[in-house]
């Protein structure tokens, strides 16, 4: 690609990603979302978070599917999900599981 290719390139997204950010805001309340919808899209972000999260707990580095003592996050995943629950506290939550983590990383190797 040549650099014009590139800037065209860039601006464009650029361009598309405005256009649909700033949509809402352009049609206001001309259009409105049905409550059902509404409800829906409260669930989205969680959906989002386990859709990233859980293939990282569950997949070994081959793409197979682990569930043995020999995998450490989905151990220290389990121990961060009983902290959240027992603590309610997201950024607790956070660096229990990332000290779970690195904890049983360094003692079993």
């Amino acid at each position: 690609m040549s650099d014009l290719e590139i800037w065209i390139t860039i601006l464009a997204l650029g361009v598309a990603t405005a256009v649909t950010r700033s949509s809402f805001w352009v049609i206001g309340e001309h259009v409105s979302i049905p409550t059902r919808i509404q409800e829906m899209l409260r669930y989205a972000p969680a959906c989002a978070l386990a859709a990233i999260i859980g293939p990282d707990l569950l997949l070994d580095p081959q793409g197979t599917v682990e569930f043995s003592i020999h995998n450490y996050k989905l151990i220290a995943g389990i121990a961060a999900i009983a902290y959240y629950l027992a603590r309610r506290s997201m950024l607790e939550t956070i660096l229990f599981g990332m000290a779970c983590l690195t904890a049983l990383r360094l003692l079993i190797q």
